[in-house]
């Protein structure tokens, strides 16, 4: 049908029929157990003009379904842990390799031999069945295992395999140029190396000075989104895919947006609700299912690039399995993250049908569009049930219980210190506890209770809308009290709350040097739970290093798994940089902690003998640098009588830098018993264990 004339054409209801398929679509097909992902594409073939031509497949869609092909590429690279990425790096390269050579070499053998065609024809094909499109990567998000093992190998996986084959396409196309001589190839290179250290060097610099600048939730959205299509057009310029650059903008500003912040939840919530969709139903819309009845060579190609393409990905990914010792869920994974075949393969087919180049004719144009129907949907199954298998494994009963048991209480005092507290309780809260963070105003009741009231009811607005955006549950509470120490503690207790987090302001030279502060200090001696004390410089999201400062006989304390868990989580959500300085024998246990349960993160580990050694790093860090004391109340096992000078030492020393003083959990009411990671990975839970093992190293 297609040359006809469409039956909607209106603009208002062409867009209103979109959003009804992105609406109805899922629902529907949810009964059928078949992904979302399916549901949209076969919608484009069914209103498309080898369908009903209920609509036309115009401008709109060809420019939306741009802006969704680089949404998921930019996404992907947003959601990689890039500290994964360093871990794993080497196996993506090794599953890059292997998932575009294999498909390359079995597609141009079937392209000569099967069908016939040259030896230019063939390369093209290959690199066709080379290349892939994380067109699944959406089901992955919604199971949370964008940072898991196999994922993140696929990912980095996928640009290689990008990379690789547009580039033997641009070395095959090239070479019919009829200046296609060494100086063509050098401008090439240049270009391709000018292109990557301007989008390396500037962008993550460019971002860090506009996030601490602006904080404009719609401002810092249409900033990101222009760095994207920047840096696409910028490769395009340079002769690559603009799939590439915006890869290569999500890896370089990755650091910048956390997971859990409300500037990762607008870019999520945009792509995943209109642009995505968008380009999924327009690739439908290309789609003629007639063919496989109208043309018995196109059905001959269909069959023979359906087939190779499959069984070499197939193959790719068991090789993969071999190699790396996987199971059988992470080949699923792997396979069907890299089989669905769209934007690399348009982009290519493209290419060899121009006027000028013609070395693929309209049978492997129809054969091409055929094999994105059918990758797309084994790629979506398969990634379906890999996704599914895989979450089940590995989420036990208690981790959804949590590990470290009790709600995060933020007190606010300072409205200045509302938006980097509120982001630091999002890092750390343990997202299986329901409503996990509580806002709280403890308005002292000294007959001006009213103005005090409305200040804090601000704070609480702001931070109830920061937490809204990151789609993160909050309660706020403002309650009077004589004693605004006494009114945290009564909150804490009524909402069983594990941890609280209070301003550290700023000294007055009257001050006493070991003193936080009234209501800090009572709090310290009123409560056996966490206490964060955090002076925040810049915000948390443009950190680039946590250095934590760890005192002797740390790991003795109860709660030393429950802030190392918490620093792991700023780290992860951060993906910063954690530089641990701590006794040489508290550094086996966070080593054998971080081995456990936290081996992707970056970090180093340095031997701080003396705590008086922490003023040496006053040095190291700068704006962008986070500095975690980590200390001890009086009484305690680590406390040491040195601790009493670090209000002091912050003020003199790190005054320009964001300080967090950190009290873990300490003996007092009953509460969980937290397991001990041994440093050879053991887990010992008997608490009494823990004093004889000190006893026995304090008498040798």
């Amino acid at each position: 049908m297609k040359g006809t004339e469409p039956l909607i054409t209106d603009p208002t209801w062409t867009f209103f029929l979109v959003l009804s398929i992105i609406l109805l679509a899922p629902l529907l097909m949810r009964r059928v157990r078949i992904p979302h992902i399916i549901a949209l594409m076969l919608a484009g073939v069914v209103i498309g003009p080898y369908g009903l031509n209920l609509v036309a497949r115009d401008r709109s869609f060809e420019l939306f379904g741009q802006v969704g092909i680089y949404y998921i590429m930019f996404l992907a690279a947003l959601e990689l842990n890039m500290g994964s990425v360093e871990h794993y790096g080497r196996r993506g390269l090794q599953f890059g390799l292997l998932t575009f050579l294999i498909p390359m070499a079995m597609g141009v053998a079937s392209a000569h031999y099967l069908l016939g065609y040259g030896t230019g024809t063939s390369l093209l094909l290959g690199c066709v069945l080379g290349s892939h499109t994380l067109v699944a990567y959406p089901i992955v998000g919604r199971y949370g295992l964008g940072r898991y093992r196999s994922v993140v190998i696929s990912v980095v996986a996928t640009a290689i395999a990008i990379f690789l084959a547009l580039l033997t396409v641009a070395i095959v196309v090239g070479r019919m140029r009829p200046d296609a001589d060494w100086h063509y190839w050098l401008l090439f290179v240049l270009k391709c190396a000018l292109y990557g250290a301007f989008v390396i060097m500037v962008f993550p610099r460019l971002g860090r000075w506009f996030l601490r600048r602006y904080d404009d939730s719609v401002l810092q959205y249409i900033f990101i989104l222009s760095l994207v299509f920047l840096s696409a057009a910028l490769a395009e310029l340079a002769g690559l895919e603009g799939l590439l650059g915006a890869f290569l903008a999500g890896l370089v500003i990755n650091r910048l947006i956390p997971r859990t912040s409300p500037l990762m939840n607008r870019i999520e919530f945009v792509g995943n609700v209109l642009f995505i969709p968008y380009f999924l139903i327009g690739v439908g819309m290309i789609i003629d299912i007639q063919i496989l009845v109208r043309d018995l060579q196109t059905i001959w190609v269909v069959v023979v690039m359906v087939t190779t393409a499959t069984l070499s990905k197939w193959l790719a990914a068991e090789a993969m399995r071999l190699t790396s010792r996987g199971d059988r869920n992470s080949r699923m994974l792997m396979f069907g993250l890299t089989n669905a075949h769209a934007a690399g393969a348009l982009a290519i087919v493209m290419i060899g049908t121009a006027p000028g180049i013609e070395l693929m004719d309209n049978a492997l144009l129809n054969g091409t569009v055929m094999l994105i129907l059918f990758s797309c949907i084994i790629s979506s199954l398969a990634t379906s049930y890999g996704a599914q298998q895989t979450a089940l494994r590995e989420t036990s009963l208690e981790e959804n219980r949590g590990s470290f048991h009790g709600k995060c209480l933020i007190a606010y005092s300072q409205e200045s210190g509302v938006a980097p507290m509120t982001q630091l309780a999002m890092l750390i809260r343990n997202p299986y506890i329901p409503e996990s963070i509580i806002g709280l105003n403890v308005i002292f009741d000294d007959g001006m209770g009213e103005n005090r009231h409305r200040k804090g009811q601000r704070m609480l607005d702001k931070a109830q809308e920061m937490a809204n955006a990151a789609d993160v549950p909050m309660t706020t509470m403002n309650r009077v009290s004589t004693n605004i120490a006494s009114g945290i503690l009564h909150a804490m207790v009524e909402n069983e709350c594990g941890e609280v987090i209070v301003c550290l302001t700023d000294r007055t030279t009257d001050m006493p040097k070991s003193t936080l502060g009234t209501v800090i200090d009572n709090l310290l001696a009123s409560t056996h739970r966490e206490v964060m004390a955090l002076r925040s410089i810049v915000p948390p999201n443009t950190l680039r290093q946590v250095i934590i400062c760890v005192p002797e006989k740390a790991e003795y304390e109860v709660g030393f798994y429950k802030w190392l868990e918490h620093v792991c989580r700023i780290g992860e959500q951060l993906d910063c940089h954690l530089d641990f300085h701590a006794h040489p024998d508290t550094l086996p246990y966070i080593q054998g902690y971080m081995r456990q349960k936290h081996n992707y993160l970056r970090s180093e580990f340095h031997e701080m003998n003396r705590w008086s050694q922490i003023m040496s790093l006053s040095s190291q860090v700068g704006t962008d640098h986070m500095v975690i004391f980590v200390t001890a109340r009086q009484g305690s096992i680590s406390y040491q009588q040195r601790l009493d000078n670090l209000p002091l030492t912050i003020y003199r020393y790190f005054s320009q830098t964001s300080v967090m003083l950190l009290y873990p959990d300490q003996w007092g009411d009953p509460q969980d018993t937290v397991s001990i990671f041994a440093p050879n990975g053991r887990a010992v839970n008997r608490q009494g264990e823990l004093l004889q093992r000190l006893f026995d190293r304090d008498r040798k």
